[in-house]
């Protein structure tokens, strides 16, 4: 091959803790080529992103360093140039995709300009030039009517069209490097799929390296032509991408490839990267005569909640002299949940899952149709009764962290619901069930006492489960509850979830746009497109026998394993 357009050489960078630096990423070697896509794997706190940030030469000083080797770009040290020179190489000749486009863009400029302000730094276009060479870019990245996007918000468009004015903006100036760090963990698979496609042809159509950062080894085999591998800082392997896909040699990379839920097997228990690091691994297969067993038995009972003919209508004011406009994001739903099932609800952003969620749990009572819970319709219920029932229908949120009070210790943020639902005599016994919940999410009592930032996103995610199991409740809501968590993180989240379910007789409703995450926890399958129900079925059989197009379509999208 060609000689090497970056070369990580050796470098070591160390985060300076108590006056001490401390090494985070050690050792790194590794190189990228011309006209090459390079995936770098691993989960959080690996050392991927602050890798990606020493090569834009955007460590932030006195916090973070680089303090052993160097990085050349085209025979030039990085950690030598000048700011001026710095300045000129970020944008220009390496770019970047951040992983959230929403906080990467600001809410307060035009799409438009956003991307003009890259090309008037670093080209000598005319203003009428900078504006037909972004409704290029524009075209080129696939974002319907450029013209209007130009002249729209970020707010204003949908996560999946966000990032393609990311994209367009990063490859504005012809880079001779692309970083794209994450760019497709919060998108829906079939969105995920057309950003993959996507940077695959502009990379063939440029010629420009990228380097594809993630912690998803199924989404990276689909776009790198080679893959290194990171674990706590260190490279533990690289090498061709189906190679180390395929056989892997590291006991960490066979973990990662096998935390994901498998579409083929049904695994009663998913393995965690710990089991393959203690060589403690579980494959016990659930069978389908087995799982055809316990439906009769779940399907024999009277159902728990029953949705029949909901309907949620939003109108959208069009100023004084225009005429509102009505649109249903829940279309006519009806369906039928049994205790202790797992009711797996999927689709697209903007399909109405959440807002189906919402309605079931009266936060955003429906227009039309009725909610049935026990035999009682939901929408008659007085504000007394509905809050009576809240003990019962609870809901685990996306994101733990910004539903967390962070002025709460985790002890008293579990406590606080049993207070208000006057569960158990006095705080003492609280107390007490607090800590046995704790214990039964896979924390200690020496969390009791710790705050919220304290804890890895994982860990977020078992406190919000204790706080939503502490009332007991029947019906769980769990809205992307596990879609911002590392892969092996989420193996052990879903693994809890199963078992609390075996343990506590809990029935769950799972959204999420994760397909196999879902196909995994359900019973049944819900697929939403539009406001309506497109299609529904046994978990099983929708997966390997789906009806509709657009189900095949979402199947279809789901990286191969």
């Amino acid at each position: 091959m060609n000689t090497p357009l970056l070369h990580i050489d050796h470098v070591t960078i160390s985060a300076k803790k108590e006056g001490e630096w401390t090494p985070i990423v050690k050792g790194s070697d590794f190189v990228l080529h011309q006209n090459e896509i390079l995936g770098i794997v691993g989960e959080s706190g690996s050392g991927k992103s602050v890798t990606s940030l020493a090569v834009m030469g955007l460590l932030p000083k006195g916090i973070l360093a680089i303090t052993e080797g160097k990085i050349d770009f085209e025979g030039n040290t990085i950690a030598t140039l000048s700011q001026k020179a710095l300045r000129k190489l970020r944008g220009n000749a390496i770019s970047m995709i951040f992983q959230e486009p929403m906080s990467s863009l600001n809410p307060s400029l035009k799409c438009g300009y956003q991307v003009a302000e890259i090309l008037k730094e670093h080209t000598t276009l005319s203003q009428k030039e900078i504006k037909e060479t972004i409704l290029s870019l524009f075209e080129k990245v696939k974002l319907p009517n450029p013209h209007e996007i130009y002249n729209r918000y970020p707010h204003e468009i949908s996560g999946g069209q966000k990032q393609r004015v990311m994209i367009a903006m990063a490859i504005a100036c012809k880079p001779k490097i692309l970083i794209a760090d994450e760019p497709t963990t919060a998108l829906d698979v079939t969105v995920q799929k057309e950003i993959i496609l996507l940077l695959k042809e502009l990379q063939q159509e440029t010629g420009m390296s990228i380097i594809f950062i993630s912690h998803d080894l199924s989404l990276v085999s689909e776009i790198a032509n080679r893959v290194l591998v990171m674990y706590k800082g260190v490279i533990v392997e690289q090498g061709e991408a189906m190679q180390i896909f395929n056989n892997p040699q590291h006991l960490y990379t066979k973990a990662l490839t096998s935390s994901r839920p498998s579409l083929d097997v049904r695994l009663k228990r998913l393995p965690t990267i710990q089991d393959y690091l203690t060589e403690n691994i579980d494959s016990t297969e659930i069978k389908p005569e087995q799982r055809k067993k316990e439906h009769e038995k779940l399907y024999s009972q009277p159902p728990l909640l029953e949705v029949v003919n909901v309907e949620k209508e939003y109108v959208s004011s069009a100023g004084l002299f225009g005429k509102d406009v009505k649109f249903k994001a829940v279309d006519d739903v009806s369906f039928k949940i049994y205790e202790g099932e797992t009711l797996g609800l999927v689709g697209e952003s903007g399909c109405g899952k959440s807002t189906l969620g919402n309605a079931i749990l009266q936060l955003d009572k429906p227009t039309a149709g009725k909610i049935l819970y026990r035999g009682t319709d939901l929408n008659q219920l007085s504000t007394k009764q509905l809050r009576e029932l809240r003990k019962e229908i609870q809901i685990i949120f996306q994101d733990p962290y910004s539903s967390l009070n962070p002025r709460l210790t985790v002890g008293r943020a579990i406590m606080e619901p049993m207070q208000v639902h006057k569960l158990y005599k006095n705080d003492k016994e609280r107390k007490e069930k607090t800590l046995e919940i704790l214990e039964r999410v896979g924390l200690g009592s020496e969390h009791f006492h710790r705050y919220p930032h304290e804890f890895s996103g994982g860990q977020r995610q078992r406190i919000g489960i204790a706080r939503t199991i502490a009332l007991q409740p029947k019906l769980i809501v769990c809205d992307e509850s596990v879609s911002a968590l590392d892969i092996s993180v989420q193996a052990q989240v879903l693994n809890l979830l199963n078992e609390l379910k075996e343990n506590f007789g809990f029935t769950y409703i799972f959204i999420s746009h994760d397909l196999a995450v879902v196909k995994y926890m359900s019973d049944q399958v819900l697929v939403m497109n539009k406001g309506k129900i497109e299609e529904m079925n046994e978990a099983d059989a929708l997966y390997e026998h789906p009806q509709k197009e657009y189900t095949k379509k979402l199947i279809a999208a789901i990286p191969s394993k």
